[in-house]
């Protein structure tokens, strides 16, 4: 098995060039369909019907829309910046759609010509790769607010670039756990170092993963974060301009952002491609060859890729995926968009200090572990999860206690009510 597991350059580059397209393809579709979904369930939540009559059960209703975009009538701007108002579309959505390269969606698929790595490029730096090219997103949504020469256009830029600064640095706070406790910042070793562990970094890194959640919300300007777009107060945002295709690249770019950073949540969070309980789909590339781990006296145990691993590790990655993908949809749906000064505060007042706190914690408990002697494996996990537990509990039921989400209308009513309960004593 070890002699064709190792593709030769013409096939590598025949094997890449067919990853490119199809996981560019994936994405594309995913994208039009997730707007199908979000309708649907939009309309589930506020009982009423969704799409429904293009197609069956309204499938083709994506395509009507793409079709929609493309004949409808282009409008400019007769004070736009003509040059940076074409660009600042296209700058938004090439980062969200070449972020996904980077991410493995399977175990590796085992050829007649050698083993295929499911994933586009294994770059050494991958979640950097990501957190670099994420951040690149916002410079064509201010570039659009300004080239628009509309003030409310303009404000949501200004918005959105507050509001990407103020969240990546929690963001890559939570990022910084992760790096701790796997050691590499490598997707696939991610995956490898939560198979090897037992347990997905969601439990013992617990808070690191509701900040990212809630970063990530943030940096794809979804509800309760839309501060960039905010209808209530301007109009559409940073694409109030736009319209037809122009207008669609931008919700393209949101929703492949989100895809994104739904399957960065998956892999960083939730074992990736990996399946829970069963250590048949454990593998790894050591040293040229793929493992399963290794025994007792440290030598590698060979690892057997098939077709029905790929596809079935394929499966659990795509439900992790749809997972979040719902979450952002339902959040969408359910909660109220915030005050401005809430989002602010939020991001550092409250995560900034938090997660910089957290990093300490968890680096000082491994510190601890490495320390008396305690292997890398379930009992190093389990000890990090009781930690992050205490972490967990203690941010979201005491630390901020209401004083943020809820803002000041809370303690406005209580002061009032005491006030008139006091008045009324003293009428007695």
């Amino acid at each position: 098995m070890n002699e064709m597991q190792q593709l030769d350059t013409l096939w590598f580059v025949i094997f890449g060039v067919a990853k490119v397209l199809g996981v560019f393809t994936v994405v594309m579709l995913g994208v039009a369909y997730m707007t199908l979904a979000e309708r649907r369930v939009s309309a589930f939540i506020q009982d009423r019907h969704g799409p429904n009559r293009v197609g069956p059960f309204g499938l083709l209703q994506p395509i009507a829309d793409g079709i929609k975009n493309f004949i409808k009538e282009e409008t400019m701007p007769g004070t736009a910046a003509r040059f940076y108002f074409i660009l600042g579309p296209t700058l938004a959505i090439m980062p969200a759609v070449v972020t996904f390269a980077v991410i493995p969606v399977a175990s590796p698929l085992p050829t007649p010509v050698g083993t295929v790595d499911m994933i586009v490029a294994d770059v050494p730096i991958g979640i950097l790769y990501i957190l670099a090219l994420s951040s690149l997103a916002v410079y064509g949504i201010v570039l659009s607010g300004w080239a628009s020469n509309n003030k409310y256009a303009f404000l949501g830029g200004l918005r959105a670039s507050a509001q990407m600064i103020s969240y990546e640095v929690a963001l890559g706070l939570s990022v910084i756990a992760v790096l701790l406790l796997a050691g590499n910042v490598t997707l696939t070793e991610m995956v490898w170092q939560q198979q090897q562990l037992g347990l997905w970094f969601a439990l013992p890194l617990s808070l690191a993963f509701i900040f990212f959640v809630i970063s990530a919300f943030a940096e794809t300007n979804r509800l309760p974060f839309d501060m960039p777009e905010a209808e209530s107060e301007l109009i559409s945002g940073y694409h109030t301009e736009y319209s037809a295709m122009k207008f669609s690249m931008f919700f393209i770019a949101e929703y492949a952002h989100m895809l994104t950073a739904s399957a960065l949540m998956a892999t960083l969070f939730l074992g990736g491609w990996d399946i829970p309980i069963w250590k048949g789909d454990n593998m790894f590339w050591h040293e040229g060859a793929l493992i399963q781990g290794f025994d007792a006296s440290g030598a590698a145990i060979p690892a057997t890729p098939t077709v029905l691993k790929t596809l079935l590790t394929l499966a659990a990655f795509t439900v992790k995926t749809s997972f979040f993908v719902l979450l952002y949809i339902w959040v969408r749906w359910t909660l109220p968009r915030f005050r401005y000064d809430q989002v602010m505060h939020l991001g550092w007042k409250v995560m900034l200090p938090m997660s910089l706190g957290y990093v300490v914690i968890v680096a000082a408990t491994m510190l601890v572990l490495d320390q008396v002697g305690v292997p890398f494996g379930l009992t190093y996990g389990l000890a990090l999860t009781g930690v992050s537990a205490i972490c967990t509990v203690a941010f979201l039921f005491f630390i901020d206690r209401d004083r943020i989400i809820s803002g000041a209308h809370r303690r406005k009513s209580g002061r009032r009510t005491a006030g008139r309960t006091l008045a009324s004593g003293e009428r007695a």
